[in-house]
Protein backbone atom coordinates (compact mmCIF):
# COMPACT_ATOMS: atom_id res chain seq x y z
CA UNK A 1 0.00 0.00 0.00
CA UNK A 2 1.31 3.42 -1.00
CA UNK A 3 2.39 5.86 1.69
CA UNK A 4 0.73 8.62 -0.34
CA UNK A 5 -2.91 9.55 -0.92
CA UNK A 6 -2.39 9.66 -4.70
CA UNK A 7 0.02 8.31 -7.26
CA UNK A 8 -0.17 11.54 -9.22
CA UNK A 9 -1.71 14.84 -8.15
CA UNK A 10 -2.36 17.60 -10.68
CA UNK A 11 -2.45 21.22 -9.54
CA UNK A 12 -4.78 22.83 -12.07
CA UNK A 13 -7.35 21.35 -14.46
CA UNK A 14 -6.69 23.03 -17.80
CA UNK A 15 -5.34 21.45 -20.97
CA UNK A 16 -1.96 21.09 -19.28
CA UNK A 17 -3.69 18.65 -16.92
CA UNK A 18 -6.92 17.05 -18.13
CA UNK A 19 -5.66 15.81 -21.50
CA UNK A 20 -3.25 13.57 -19.62
CA UNK A 21 -4.86 13.13 -16.20
CA UNK A 22 -7.88 11.26 -17.57
CA UNK A 23 -5.91 8.71 -19.61
CA UNK A 24 -3.49 8.25 -16.70
CA UNK A 25 -6.32 7.54 -14.26
CA UNK A 26 -7.77 5.06 -16.77
CA UNK A 27 -4.59 2.97 -16.46
CA UNK A 28 -5.42 2.35 -12.81
CA UNK A 29 -3.20 4.94 -11.19
CA UNK A 30 -4.80 6.97 -8.41
CA UNK A 31 -5.06 10.49 -9.80
CA UNK A 32 -6.29 13.70 -8.18
CA UNK A 33 -6.96 17.03 -9.90
CA UNK A 34 -7.04 20.22 -7.80
CA UNK A 35 -8.95 23.23 -9.15
CA UNK A 36 -9.99 26.49 -7.47
CA UNK A 37 -11.84 27.96 -10.44
CA UNK A 38 -13.66 26.39 -13.39
CA UNK A 39 -12.85 22.83 -14.46
CA UNK A 40 -11.04 22.96 -17.77
CA UNK A 41 -9.12 26.14 -17.05
CA UNK A 42 -8.84 29.21 -19.25
CA UNK A 43 -9.23 27.83 -22.77
CA UNK A 44 -12.71 26.26 -22.65
CA UNK A 45 -14.23 28.72 -20.20
CA UNK A 46 -12.90 32.19 -20.91
CA UNK A 47 -10.32 31.72 -23.63
CA UNK A 48 -10.32 29.87 -26.95
CA UNK A 49 -13.83 28.41 -26.98
CA UNK A 50 -15.49 31.58 -25.74
CA UNK A 51 -13.45 33.77 -28.08
CA UNK A 52 -14.20 31.83 -31.26
CA UNK A 53 -17.91 31.86 -30.43
CA UNK A 54 -17.82 35.66 -30.16
CA UNK A 55 -15.92 35.81 -33.44
CA UNK A 56 -18.36 33.66 -35.48
CA UNK A 57 -20.75 36.48 -36.50
CA UNK A 58 -17.77 38.66 -37.49
CA UNK A 59 -16.84 36.01 -40.08
CA UNK A 60 -20.42 35.99 -41.35
CA UNK A 61 -20.54 39.77 -41.44
CA UNK A 62 -17.32 40.00 -43.44
CA UNK A 63 -18.49 37.42 -45.97
CA UNK A 64 -21.79 39.20 -46.51
CA UNK A 65 -19.90 42.46 -46.91
CA UNK A 66 -17.62 40.99 -49.58
CA UNK A 67 -20.50 39.44 -51.49
CA UNK A 68 -22.84 42.41 -51.60
CA UNK A 69 -24.60 42.32 -54.94
CA UNK A 70 -24.71 38.54 -54.88
CA UNK A 71 -26.46 38.83 -51.52
CA UNK A 72 -28.26 41.90 -50.25
CA UNK A 73 -28.52 43.49 -46.83
CA UNK A 74 -26.03 44.24 -44.10
CA UNK A 75 -25.47 42.04 -41.07
CA UNK A 76 -25.42 43.71 -37.66
CA UNK A 77 -24.23 42.05 -34.46
CA UNK A 78 -26.50 41.94 -31.42
CA UNK A 79 -23.84 41.92 -28.72
CA UNK A 80 -26.13 40.98 -25.84
CA UNK A 81 -27.55 38.03 -27.79
CA UNK A 82 -24.04 37.04 -28.89
CA UNK A 83 -22.74 36.90 -25.31
CA UNK A 84 -25.79 34.86 -24.28
CA UNK A 85 -25.07 32.48 -27.18
CA UNK A 86 -21.45 32.24 -26.06
CA UNK A 87 -22.54 31.30 -22.56
CA UNK A 88 -24.93 28.68 -23.90
CA UNK A 89 -22.03 27.13 -25.84
CA UNK A 90 -19.47 27.12 -23.04
CA UNK A 91 -21.62 26.64 -19.91
CA UNK A 92 -21.75 22.83 -20.29
CA UNK A 93 -17.98 22.49 -20.76
CA UNK A 94 -16.78 22.39 -17.12
CA UNK A 95 -19.23 19.62 -16.26
CA UNK A 96 -18.38 17.76 -19.45
CA UNK A 97 -14.64 17.92 -18.79
CA UNK A 98 -15.09 17.12 -15.11
CA UNK A 99 -17.37 14.24 -16.01
CA UNK A 100 -14.77 12.71 -18.30
CA UNK A 101 -12.14 13.03 -15.57
CA UNK A 102 -14.27 11.32 -12.94
CA UNK A 103 -15.46 8.64 -15.38
CA UNK A 104 -11.83 7.81 -16.08
CA UNK A 105 -11.26 7.34 -12.34
CA UNK A 106 -9.71 10.68 -11.38
CA UNK A 107 -10.82 12.56 -8.27
CA UNK A 108 -11.56 16.29 -8.49
CA UNK A 109 -10.55 18.30 -5.44
CA UNK A 110 -12.09 21.78 -5.26
CA UNK A 111 -10.19 24.67 -3.70
CA UNK A 112 -6.91 26.60 -3.84
CA UNK A 113 -3.87 24.33 -3.68
CA UNK A 114 -0.55 25.28 -2.16
CA UNK A 115 2.57 23.19 -1.62
CA UNK A 116 3.66 22.58 1.96
CA UNK A 117 6.48 20.24 0.89
CA UNK A 118 7.57 18.32 -2.21
CA UNK A 119 4.92 15.62 -1.77
CA UNK A 120 2.11 17.58 -0.12
CA UNK A 121 -0.43 20.15 -1.29
CA UNK A 122 -2.78 21.83 1.16
CA UNK A 123 -6.23 22.71 -0.19
CA UNK A 124 -8.19 25.05 2.04
CA UNK A 125 -6.59 23.60 5.16
CA UNK A 126 -6.69 19.92 4.20
CA UNK A 127 -3.49 18.16 3.08
CA UNK A 128 -3.20 15.77 0.14
CA UNK A 129 -0.05 13.79 -0.57
CA UNK A 130 1.19 12.25 -3.80
CA UNK A 131 4.18 10.31 -5.06
CA UNK A 132 4.35 12.60 -8.09
CA UNK A 133 2.86 16.05 -8.68
CA UNK A 134 2.20 17.89 -11.95
CA UNK A 135 1.89 21.68 -11.82
CA UNK A 136 -0.51 22.92 -14.51
CA UNK A 137 -1.68 26.26 -13.16
CA UNK A 138 -1.49 28.18 -16.45
CA UNK A 139 -1.30 31.94 -16.76
CA UNK A 140 -3.37 34.97 -15.82
CA UNK A 141 -3.70 38.46 -17.35
CA UNK A 142 -0.88 40.90 -16.67
CA UNK A 143 -1.90 44.26 -15.27
CA UNK A 144 -0.03 47.49 -15.90
CA UNK A 145 1.58 48.91 -12.78
CA UNK A 146 0.28 52.45 -13.19
CA UNK A 147 -1.98 54.75 -11.17
CA UNK A 148 -5.60 53.83 -11.82
CA UNK A 149 -4.88 50.30 -13.01
CA UNK A 150 -7.96 49.16 -11.06
CA UNK A 151 -10.10 51.03 -13.61
CA UNK A 152 -9.04 48.59 -16.35
CA UNK A 153 -10.50 45.15 -17.08
CA UNK A 154 -9.11 41.89 -18.44
CA UNK A 155 -10.08 39.54 -21.26
CA UNK A 156 -12.39 37.51 -19.04
CA UNK A 157 -14.31 40.69 -18.22
CA UNK A 158 -14.57 41.60 -21.90
CA UNK A 159 -16.09 38.26 -22.85
CA UNK A 160 -18.67 38.65 -20.09
CA UNK A 161 -19.86 42.11 -21.17
CA UNK A 162 -23.62 41.98 -21.70
CA UNK A 163 -23.68 45.50 -23.11
CA UNK A 164 -20.92 46.69 -25.42
CA UNK A 165 -19.46 50.08 -24.39
CA UNK A 166 -19.51 52.78 -27.06
CA UNK A 167 -15.84 53.71 -26.63
CA UNK A 168 -13.23 51.09 -25.77
CA UNK A 169 -9.54 51.66 -25.12
CA UNK A 170 -7.29 48.60 -25.43
CA UNK A 171 -3.83 48.63 -23.88
CA UNK A 172 -1.35 46.46 -25.79
CA UNK A 173 -1.24 45.08 -29.33
CA UNK A 174 -0.77 41.33 -29.01
CA UNK A 175 -3.18 38.45 -29.72
CA UNK A 176 -5.91 39.46 -27.29
CA UNK A 177 -5.82 43.13 -28.18
CA UNK A 178 -6.04 42.62 -31.93
CA UNK A 179 -8.72 39.93 -31.74
CA UNK A 180 -10.97 41.81 -29.34
CA UNK A 181 -10.47 45.06 -31.24
CA UNK A 182 -11.74 43.25 -34.35
CA UNK A 183 -14.82 41.90 -32.54
CA UNK A 184 -15.71 45.14 -30.76
CA UNK A 185 -15.28 47.21 -33.91
CA UNK A 186 -17.45 44.81 -35.92
CA UNK A 187 -20.16 45.07 -33.25
CA UNK A 188 -20.16 48.87 -33.46
CA UNK A 189 -17.80 50.14 -30.74
CA UNK A 190 -15.27 52.90 -31.31
CA UNK A 191 -11.93 51.21 -30.52
CA UNK A 192 -8.51 52.71 -29.85
CA UNK A 193 -5.49 50.42 -29.47
CA UNK A 194 -2.63 51.86 -27.43
CA UNK A 195 0.56 50.12 -28.54
CA UNK A 196 3.60 49.67 -26.33
CA UNK A 197 5.96 50.15 -29.29
CA UNK A 198 5.42 50.74 -32.96
CA UNK A 199 4.88 47.07 -33.85
CA UNK A 200 1.80 44.89 -33.28
CA UNK A 201 1.88 41.09 -33.15
CA UNK A 202 5.67 41.02 -33.07
CA UNK A 203 5.86 37.23 -33.51
CA UNK A 204 4.14 37.35 -36.91
CA UNK A 205 5.32 38.33 -40.38
CA UNK A 206 5.14 42.11 -40.24
CA UNK A 207 4.13 42.82 -43.86
CA UNK A 208 1.03 40.68 -43.21
CA UNK A 209 0.38 42.32 -39.85
CA UNK A 210 0.55 45.78 -41.41
CA UNK A 211 -2.03 44.85 -44.04
CA UNK A 212 -4.42 43.58 -41.37
CA UNK A 213 -3.85 46.76 -39.35
CA UNK A 214 -4.49 48.89 -42.44
CA UNK A 215 -7.83 47.13 -42.93
CA UNK A 216 -8.72 47.60 -39.25
CA UNK A 217 -7.84 51.29 -39.55
CA UNK A 218 -10.06 51.63 -42.61
CA UNK A 219 -12.88 50.15 -40.53
CA UNK A 220 -12.41 52.73 -37.79
CA UNK A 221 -9.96 51.17 -35.31
CA UNK A 222 -7.42 53.78 -34.16
CA UNK A 223 -3.84 52.81 -33.31
CA UNK A 224 -1.58 54.86 -31.05
CA UNK A 225 2.04 53.66 -31.43
CA UNK A 226 4.57 54.10 -28.62
CA UNK A 227 1.73 55.14 -26.35
CA UNK A 228 3.65 54.99 -23.06
CA UNK A 229 0.55 54.76 -20.85
CA UNK A 230 1.17 56.62 -17.60
CA UNK A 231 -2.18 56.52 -15.76
CA UNK A 232 -5.91 55.92 -15.85
CA UNK A 233 -8.23 58.38 -14.15
CA UNK A 234 -11.96 58.45 -13.58
CA UNK A 235 -13.81 61.35 -15.23
CA UNK A 236 -17.43 62.45 -15.29
CA UNK A 237 -17.85 61.21 -18.86
CA UNK A 238 -15.70 58.08 -18.67
CA UNK A 239 -12.11 56.97 -18.06
CA UNK A 240 -9.16 59.04 -19.22
CA UNK A 241 -6.17 57.14 -20.60
CA UNK A 242 -3.08 59.27 -20.06
CA UNK A 243 -0.29 58.61 -22.53
CA UNK A 244 2.63 60.14 -24.39
CA UNK A 245 3.53 63.75 -23.70
CA UNK A 246 0.64 64.67 -21.42
CA UNK A 247 -1.95 63.40 -23.91
CA UNK A 248 -5.19 61.74 -22.95
CA UNK A 249 -8.20 60.03 -24.48
CA UNK A 250 -11.50 59.44 -22.71
CA UNK A 251 -13.25 56.11 -23.21
CA UNK A 252 -16.09 54.24 -21.54
CA UNK A 253 -14.20 51.01 -20.87
CA UNK A 254 -10.55 49.96 -20.75
CA UNK A 255 -9.16 46.51 -21.60
CA UNK A 256 -5.67 45.78 -20.28
CA UNK A 257 -4.32 43.35 -22.87
CA UNK A 258 -0.65 43.81 -22.07
CA UNK A 259 0.10 40.10 -21.87
CA UNK A 260 -0.20 37.14 -19.53
CA UNK A 261 1.98 35.98 -16.65
CA UNK A 262 2.49 32.47 -15.23
CA UNK A 263 0.60 31.41 -12.11
CA UNK A 264 3.79 30.41 -10.36
CA UNK A 265 3.28 32.55 -7.27
CA UNK A 266 0.88 31.84 -4.41
CA UNK A 267 1.14 28.07 -4.87
CA UNK A 268 3.97 27.45 -2.40
CA UNK A 269 6.76 26.66 -4.83
CA UNK A 270 9.37 27.88 -2.35
CA UNK A 271 8.09 25.44 0.26
CA UNK A 272 8.55 22.61 -2.22
CA UNK A 273 11.92 23.93 -3.42
CA UNK A 274 10.78 24.27 -7.04
CA UNK A 275 12.85 26.59 -9.24
CA UNK A 276 10.97 29.27 -11.20
CA UNK A 277 11.52 32.64 -12.83
CA UNK A 278 9.24 35.48 -13.97
CA UNK A 279 8.78 33.47 -17.16
CA UNK A 280 7.47 30.42 -15.33
CA UNK A 281 8.56 27.09 -13.88
CA UNK A 282 11.91 25.72 -15.03
CA UNK A 283 11.83 22.12 -16.32
CA UNK A 284 14.16 19.70 -18.10
CA UNK A 285 13.51 17.78 -21.32
CA UNK A 286 11.21 15.40 -19.42
CA UNK A 287 9.13 18.31 -18.05
CA UNK A 288 10.64 17.56 -14.63
CA UNK A 289 11.44 20.41 -12.28
CA UNK A 290 14.57 20.51 -10.14
CA UNK A 291 12.60 18.45 -7.61
CA UNK A 292 12.61 14.91 -9.08
CA UNK A 293 9.00 13.99 -8.26
CA UNK A 294 7.48 17.30 -9.42
CA UNK A 295 6.66 18.00 -13.08
CA UNK A 296 4.98 20.90 -14.86
CA UNK A 297 3.11 21.39 -18.12
CA UNK A 298 1.18 24.04 -20.00
CA UNK A 299 1.47 27.80 -19.96
CA UNK A 300 3.04 27.91 -16.49
CA UNK A 301 6.32 26.64 -17.97
CA UNK A 302 9.29 28.83 -18.78
CA UNK A 303 9.82 27.63 -22.35
CA UNK A 304 10.66 28.62 -25.90
CA UNK A 305 7.62 26.87 -27.37
CA UNK A 306 4.50 29.00 -27.85
CA UNK A 307 2.21 29.09 -24.83
CA UNK A 308 -0.86 27.78 -26.60
CA UNK A 309 -3.54 25.14 -26.07
CA UNK A 310 -2.03 22.65 -28.56
CA UNK A 311 1.32 22.93 -26.79
CA UNK A 312 -0.25 22.31 -23.38
CA UNK A 313 -2.24 19.38 -24.77
CA UNK A 314 0.91 17.84 -26.26
CA UNK A 315 2.80 18.26 -22.97
CA UNK A 316 -0.04 16.81 -20.91
CA UNK A 317 -0.35 13.76 -23.14
CA UNK A 318 3.44 13.31 -23.09
CA UNK A 319 3.36 13.25 -19.28
CA UNK A 320 0.63 10.61 -19.43
CA UNK A 321 2.98 8.38 -21.41
CA UNK A 322 5.94 9.20 -19.16
CA UNK A 323 4.15 8.72 -15.83
CA UNK A 324 2.41 5.55 -16.99
CA UNK A 325 5.75 4.02 -17.96
CA UNK A 326 5.02 3.95 -21.69
CA UNK A 327 8.08 6.06 -22.49
CA UNK A 328 11.32 7.23 -20.97
CA UNK A 329 12.19 9.45 -23.91
CA UNK A 330 12.50 13.21 -23.56
CA UNK A 331 9.70 15.32 -24.97
CA UNK A 332 10.06 15.98 -28.69
CA UNK A 333 7.91 18.92 -29.68
CA UNK A 334 6.37 18.98 -33.15
CA UNK A 335 5.92 22.16 -35.16
CA UNK A 336 3.19 24.07 -33.33
CA UNK A 337 0.89 26.18 -35.52
CA UNK A 338 -0.63 29.39 -34.29
CA UNK A 339 -3.13 31.94 -35.53
CA UNK A 340 -4.54 35.35 -34.65
CA UNK A 341 -8.32 35.50 -35.03
CA UNK A 342 -8.48 38.89 -36.60
CA UNK A 343 -10.37 39.20 -39.87
CA UNK A 344 -8.48 38.39 -42.05
CA UNK A 345 -6.64 35.86 -39.89
CA UNK A 346 -2.87 35.55 -39.65
CA UNK A 347 -1.50 32.03 -39.16
CA UNK A 348 1.87 30.31 -39.30
CA UNK A 349 3.75 27.09 -38.65
CA UNK A 350 7.40 26.05 -38.74
CA UNK A 351 10.22 28.12 -40.22
CA UNK A 352 9.27 31.78 -40.59
CA UNK A 353 10.11 33.98 -43.59
CA UNK A 354 12.46 35.97 -41.36
CA UNK A 355 14.37 32.84 -40.28
CA UNK A 356 14.38 31.50 -43.84
CA UNK A 357 16.16 34.62 -45.05
CA UNK A 358 19.25 33.41 -43.19
CA UNK A 359 19.20 29.86 -44.54
CA UNK A 360 19.24 27.75 -47.67
CA UNK A 361 15.51 27.77 -48.37
CA UNK A 362 13.19 28.39 -51.28
CA UNK A 363 10.32 30.82 -50.62
CA UNK A 364 7.18 30.68 -52.74
CA UNK A 365 4.77 33.62 -52.55
CA UNK A 366 1.08 33.28 -53.40
CA UNK A 367 -1.50 36.06 -53.64
CA UNK A 368 -4.69 34.61 -52.16
CA UNK A 369 -7.23 36.44 -54.38
CA UNK A 370 -5.57 34.82 -57.44
CA UNK A 371 -6.74 31.39 -56.24
CA UNK A 372 -10.04 30.52 -57.95
CA UNK A 373 -11.33 28.87 -54.76
CA UNK A 374 -10.90 32.08 -52.77
CA UNK A 375 -12.84 33.94 -55.47
CA UNK A 376 -15.98 31.98 -54.54
CA UNK A 377 -16.61 34.24 -51.56
CA UNK A 378 -14.77 37.16 -53.17
CA UNK A 379 -11.72 37.34 -50.93
CA UNK A 380 -9.83 40.46 -51.94
CA UNK A 381 -7.04 40.39 -49.34
CA UNK A 382 -4.44 37.81 -48.46
CA UNK A 383 -1.04 36.33 -49.19
CA UNK A 384 0.93 33.31 -48.13
CA UNK A 385 4.59 32.35 -48.09
CA UNK A 386 5.55 28.69 -48.37
CA UNK A 387 9.06 27.76 -47.27
CA UNK A 388 10.77 24.68 -48.72
CA UNK A 389 14.18 23.16 -48.11
CA UNK A 390 16.33 22.13 -51.06
CA UNK A 391 14.65 18.70 -51.18
CA UNK A 392 11.21 20.32 -51.61
CA UNK A 393 10.10 19.43 -48.10
CA UNK A 394 7.73 22.03 -46.71
CA UNK A 395 9.36 23.38 -43.53
CA UNK A 396 7.22 26.44 -42.87
CA UNK A 397 4.20 28.43 -43.99
CA UNK A 398 2.64 31.73 -43.04
CA UNK A 399 -0.56 33.23 -44.37
CA UNK A 400 -3.02 36.01 -43.86
CA UNK A 401 -6.48 35.46 -45.29
CA UNK A 402 -10.05 34.86 -44.19
CA UNK A 403 -9.32 31.12 -43.90
CA UNK A 404 -5.67 31.19 -42.90
CA UNK A 405 -6.11 28.89 -39.89
CA UNK A 406 -7.67 26.15 -42.04
CA UNK A 407 -5.03 26.55 -44.72
CA UNK A 408 -2.16 26.23 -42.24
CA UNK A 409 -3.84 23.29 -40.49
CA UNK A 410 -4.06 21.54 -43.85
CA UNK A 411 -0.33 22.01 -44.45
CA UNK A 412 0.63 20.94 -40.93
CA UNK A 413 1.17 17.20 -41.68
CA UNK A 414 3.62 18.05 -44.47
CA UNK A 415 5.69 20.14 -42.05
CA UNK A 416 5.53 17.73 -39.10
CA UNK A 417 6.14 14.50 -41.05
CA UNK A 418 8.59 15.98 -43.56
CA UNK A 419 6.73 14.72 -46.63
CA UNK A 420 8.63 14.57 -49.88
CA UNK A 421 6.94 15.46 -53.14
CA UNK A 422 5.87 11.87 -53.88
CA UNK A 423 4.20 11.62 -50.47
CA UNK A 424 2.46 14.95 -51.01
CA UNK A 425 0.80 13.44 -54.08
CA UNK A 426 -0.49 10.52 -52.00
CA UNK A 427 -3.04 12.77 -50.30
CA UNK A 428 -6.11 13.43 -52.44
CA UNK A 429 -8.22 16.01 -50.63
CA UNK A 430 -11.95 16.48 -51.11
CA UNK A 431 -12.43 18.82 -54.02
CA UNK A 432 -13.40 21.60 -54.01
CA UNK A 433 -12.32 22.58 -50.51
CA UNK A 434 -9.94 24.90 -48.70
CA UNK A 435 -7.77 21.85 -47.99
CA UNK A 436 -7.45 20.98 -51.68
CA UNK A 437 -6.71 24.61 -52.47
CA UNK A 438 -3.96 24.87 -49.85
CA UNK A 439 -2.40 21.46 -50.56
CA UNK A 440 -2.25 21.98 -54.31
CA UNK A 441 0.25 24.80 -53.84
CA UNK A 442 2.90 22.65 -52.12
CA UNK A 443 3.07 19.72 -54.59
Amino acid sequence: MSEYDYDVLYLGSGHGAFDGAGPLAATGQKVGVIESDMIGGTCPNYGCNAKITLDAPVVLQRMAERMQGVVSGQIGINWNALVAHKQAVINPLPDAIGGKLTQSGATIIRGHGQFTDAHTIAVDGKSYTAEKIVIATGQRPHRLDIPGTELAHDSRDFMALTALPERIGILGSGYISMEFATMANAAGAAVTVFMRGDTALREFHQPFVKQVMADMTKRGVAFVPNADISALTKKKDGIAIHYGAQQEETVDWVLDATGRIPNADKIGLDAAGVEYTKHGIVVDDHLRTNIPNIYASGDVLAKDQPKLTPTATFESYYLFHLLSGQTTDPINYPAIPTTVYTSPRIAKVGVTPEAAANGNYKLVHNHIPDDWYRQIDEETMGDNILIFDQGHHLVGATEFSEQAEDSINTLLPAVVFHYDQAQMWQLAHIFPSISASAWHKIR
